[in-house]
């Protein structure tokens, strides 16, 4: 599949120069069944271990963060390792291909932006009020913004969310170097059920809302968020 081999050259499981990858691809290959040997070794993984615990504790032994006990509850980086995790399965049919894309592209995303994640809900602020400062206000006036699910929208990037053919268009743009393209999905989520969310008036029917909108035209939002990110923000010089 053309995308997973531009994500894999784009996150640095695979070398952009074609020779080499029949001899990274083993490599790789190997490292994971040694993770893997490892954690079955200390007891930390079974044959009826979830595949994508198998993968957090695979990303755990490696980062040095694997806790003393398996039942020990997650972090943050853990749960949005999950998240990515259980959305990869959807989408990579081959455990070491689906375990290196998740590993590296949470890798990257915390190293790359890490610090932007908290301005993200702001940004979305900023420029929603350009694109319908009335909804904005109706939004602030109900208390809404501060209780958007940010969590699921900016720190899991849309995983779980949304279906696995959208995901993979704004996942695009995030490996390739734009995490503001999850602002402009969160905007254009907002703009398309503007007229449920206006007849709304409490937070918590907002949110609620939000966390589970109608799946059959996310494909139609992705492109729309898209030209918004065009617009605002211009096509970054290694965009996929």
């Amino acid at each position: 599949m053309y995308r997973t081999l531009v994500w894999k050259i784009l996150l640095g499981i695979l070398p952009p120069h074609y020779e080499s990858h029949a001899t990274v691809v083993t490599f790789r290959k190997e490292q994971y069944q040694d993770l893997l040997q490892a954690l079955q070794v200390i007891r930390f993984v079974q044959d009826s271990t979830p595949q994508v615990w198998v993968y957090l504790r695979m990303y755990q032994l490696e980062s040095g963060t694997l806790p003393r006990r398996p039942s020990q509850s997650l972090g943050p980086e853990d749960k949005m390792l999950i998240a990515i995790a259980e959305a990869m399965e959807e989408m990579i049919e081959n455990d070491v291909d689906a375990y290196w894309l998740v590993k590296c592209f949470v890798k990257q995303f915390n190293n790359k932006y890490g610090d932007s994640l908290p301005h993200l809900p702001k940004s979305l602020e900023h420029y929603l009020n350009l694109e319908d400062s009335k909804l904005l206000a109706h939004l602030n006036m109900c208390s809404a913004m501060s209780k958007l699910p940010y969590d699921v929208w900016f720190t899991h990037c849309f995983a779980g969310y949304l279906p696995e053919s959208s995901l993979q268009r704004v996942w695009d743009k995030v490996i390739s170097g734009s995490c503001k393209i999850l602002v402009f999905v969160a905007m254009e989520i907002l703009l398309t059920f503007k007229m449920k969310l206006m007849a709304m008036n409490k937070a918590e029917s907002i949110t609620q809302f939000l966390l589970n909108i109608p799946q059959e035209n996310t494909d139609a939002i992705i492109s729309k968020a898209i030209d918004l990110w065009h617009k605002y923000v211009g096509t970054p010089v290694h965009s996929v």
